[in-house]
């Protein structure tokens, strides 16, 4: 019998649990995927361990929203996919009715893109969480033009490697940060001209060297805590920074004379703001699509595990230690 992964409380890895189940029959507006590959990120660690925004509140629940698969059954009224299509989701759905760790889930067909032809199986599980959460910031909301200079905060995620993609793209001069000086060379060798290793190097110095101390255009921070202070300092003015997570931990003090000094703008984002609205979904898919297809854009893979070490990709996710997305491969 197929195997799919439930925890039964909150708490660290060990709480995942591979269990066996019976696939369901997908309903209306679904659709049942065998699961061929799972994108693990952050977030998901964080709603294991009960810190997530949005609380678990049944158990025992699943978890996960990035897929790539093969449509093996669809429910009523279902347009647009069939079975046999490869596919992969899109983050746009409850977690405990529909997560994806497991050798089948069962999720809205609204929810899936075809796998462009350019990508395998383990890349196909790692577009749409990076590059959609990147997208808004990067594209639907700024109009950032070449020469623009950006920070990317914690830029070894995956979302942060896709990040330095999409600024390169733009023809943007990018400043990436790093807790780890061991990864500097991964950071530059991915495009990031600029790299500050944090309790080594000064962010602001080095952003006003690099720009005749104008400041950043954008920043794109996942960590907030006491560091935006820091970050506030590097900001150009009318300049603005994303925090799109909270990976500190601390509080997140406002550093309000300096922002009215610079007429900064510090907006909270998370991808739900693109994958939820039907128009910014279907803009950010075409975006996507053509930059994977003209080869601007590829997943940076750090690192694939088996279904059956679920719950090591989760401590190696926690141990901070990766350099893009971790895959785990359900077959």
């Amino acid at each position: 019998m197929p195997r799919i992964v439930r925890f039964y409380k909150t708490g660290g890895p060990e709480v995942l649990c591979l269990e066996e189940a019976a696939p369901e029959t997908p309903a209306a507006g679904e659709v049942r995927l065998k699961i061929e590959a799972i994108g693990i990120n952050n977030s998901e660690a964080q709603y294991r361990r009960g810190v997530y925004p949005m609380k678990t509140t049944s158990f025992p629940t699943r978890l996960g929203r990035e897929a790539s698969g093969v449509v093996e059954a669809v429910g009523a009224g279902v347009t647009g996919v069939m079975v046999g299509d490869k596919v992969s989701t899109i983050p746009a759905f409850d977690i405990e009715r529909h997560g994806v760790y497991g050798e089948w889930a069962v999720v809205p067909a609204i929810a899936l893109a075809k796998v462009p032809n350019k990508l395998s199986r383990v890349e196909a599980a790692a577009v749409f969480q990076q590059y959609l959460t990147v997208y808004g910031p990067f594209v639907e909301y700024t109009d950032l033009t070449a020469g623009d200079t950006v920070v990317i905060v914690a830029a070894a995620s995956s979302v942060g490697r896709g990040a330095i993609q999409v600024a390169r793209m733009l023809g943007c001069t990018v400043v990436a940060t790093t807790r780890s000086p061991s990864k500097r060379d991964i950071l530059l060798e991915g495009g990031a001209q600029h790299v500050v290793v944090s309790g080594t190097d000064d962010v602001v110095a080095t952003v006003n060297k690099i720009t005749d101390g104008r400041g950043a255009r954008l920043i794109f921070d996942p960590v907030a805590g006491p560091g935006l202070a820091d970050l506030v300092e590097a900001a150009a003015p009318g300049g603005i920074i994303f925090e799109y997570g909270q990976l500190s931990g601390e509080p997140t003090p406002y550093p309000l004379v300096t922002c009215l000094r610079k007429g900064l703008s510090i907006r909270g984002y998370t991808l739900w703001e693109i994958t939820l609205n039907p128009d910014r979904c279907a803009r950010a898919k075409a975006w996507i699509y053509a930059a994977l297809e003209a080869g601007s854009l590829r997943p940076a893979i750090d690192r694939i595990f088996p279904l059956d070490r679920i719950v090591d990709a989760h401590r190696y996710i926690e141990s901070g230690k990766q350099t893009g997305k971790i895959v785990v491969t359900a077959t």
